[in-house]
């Protein structure tokens, strides 16, 4: 892939607040809001996730076998209903270049595959291999179709006119000024001939953009192949505020983490904070996360060094998620935690504490410590054990105070389903 994503890339996703139903306003209060408030923090991605392109889609239920927006050639475009300023052909281009004017970055979400409707209407495939022109039909494989969303046919991986849809997309994508793209329906089951040519269309487009592939859980063993040919993958199914999703994330992340590196990042999936389900009639949704809950999962995301993409409506934001998404101290594990990994997982004083850890790229060391059970509890962390060899200074990181070890012993006070993070320096 391209050198980009060299750190875990940042932003906001539209799924977990308005599901298919984003609209333009909700996306530009959404980026203003990250270009006042966000950006210093190295927060700059603002993704429009899926159904983008169907005019009847209005919540998190998939509107299927509705007609979508497309051109000749079987490529989706953004519903005017939704999205204003596509009118007259301009597709994502004005909303990309209003994103850019706030020094941020724009993305989209698409699934993989072409349009069953493309075929339907025998629509062509733009371009041509070696002097023969294609149908959509060429293309598809009416016997792959995603079990969850029917919108797409699975591509003949065997058929130039495969490559040919996916370079049209792209080329498309990038006169738009995408910078981001997330497609879904490719992480889990892993088509790997299919990503090769996700990944050819990406490089043919001319423009740089981050590859994001969706759902997970990704497949270990396909880890090398990528790194080499997608920016950021999903180590989990979609993951949202409930705790037996976010314990089970530890084992997910130590499994993980050691693929981590600058241009590819497994991807925890976003932050389920702040104003969520904001789609239905009964209007705002606050996390189901407790304080101590979203601590737990921030400190884990940056130490492990995931994607950070917050899934709430930014502008309903309170205090305490705003502090969250701006506290400096934690987010610098992200671009300068090195060599992550869990340290130990076991039971003390009643109750279960994961450690956590990872080297500073400027020197010295982060410990997180986890309280998981049920009841707060102090744990005694050995810093040999952690291989905390040497420090002058340390620095208790959600506090942002200077701590005392005595012995080599850290004694951390963690909440039940809280964190604690410290540096050692």
């Amino acid at each position: 892939m391209a050198r980009i994503a060299m750190t875990p890339p940042m932003g906001w996703n539209s799924w977990d607040c308005y599901g298919a139903g984003v609209t333009e306003d909700i996306v530009k209060a959404n980026a203003d809001y990250m270009a006042s408030k966000l950006k210093n923090y190295g927060w700059e991605y603002v993704v429009v996730d899926i159904q983008w392109s169907v005019a009847s889609a209005v919540n998190h239920e998939y509107s299927q076998f509705s007609d979508f927006c497309m051109d000749e050639y079987g490529r989706l475009i953004p519903a005017e209903n939704k999205i204003p300023s596509s009118a007259g052909g301009k597709g994502f281009k004005p909303l990309a270049d209003y994103v850019h004017s706030l020094g941020l970055k724009f993305g989209i979400h698409i699934m993989r595959g072409i349009p069953r409707m493309a075929v339907y209407n025998k629509c062509k495939v733009l371009g041509s291999f070696e002097g023969k022109e294609y149908m959509a039909s060429d293309a598809a494989n009416a016997y792959d179709i995603c079990e969850w969303n029917p919108d797409m046919y699975g591509i003949k991986t065997d058929s130039p006119a495969s490559q040919l849809y996916y370079d049209s997309i792209f080329k498309l994508y990038a006169e738009w000024g995408v910078d981001y793209i997330k497609i879904d329906d490719i992480a889990r089951d892993y088509p790997v001939k299919e990503v090769e040519m996700v990944a050819k269309a990406l490089k043919n487009s001319g423009r740089e953009m981050v590859l994001s592939l969706s759902p997970g859980p990704a497949k270990l063993e396909e880890a090398e192949h990528l790194k080499t040919h997608a920016n950021m993958w999903r180590i989990t199914d979609d993951f949202w505020d409930q705790w037996e999703l976010l314990y089970a994330m530890f084992e997910r992340a130590e499994k993980w983490c050691t693929h981590s590196g600058p241009g590819h990042w497994p991807d925890a999936d976003m932050l389920p904070i702040g104003a969520l389900r904001m789609d239905y009639p009964e209007g705002k949704h606050e996390t189901g996360f407790t304080e101590e809950e979203q601590k737990t999962m921030f400190t884990l995301w940056c130490i492990m060094r995931s994607p950070m993409m917050m899934g709430g409506d930014m502008v309903h934001n309170d205090e305490f998620t705003e502090k969250l998404l701006t506290k400096a101290s934690i987010l610098e594990m992200l671009t300068k935690g090195r060599s992550s990994h869990q340290v130990y997982k076991r039971k003390e004083n009643d109750s279960e504490v994961i450690v956590w850890s990872a080297v500073c790229s400027e020197g010295g060391k982060y410990l997180a410590v986890f309280n998981t059970g049920e009841k707060d509890a102090e744990f005694s962390v050995s810093l040999e054990e952690c291989e905390v060899e040497y420090f002058v200074k340390s620095l208790d990181l959600w506090n942002e105070k200077e701590i005392t070890v005595s012995d080599g012993i850290l004694k951390a006070c963690v909440k039940s389903h809280g964190a604690a993070c410290y540096k050692f320096y």
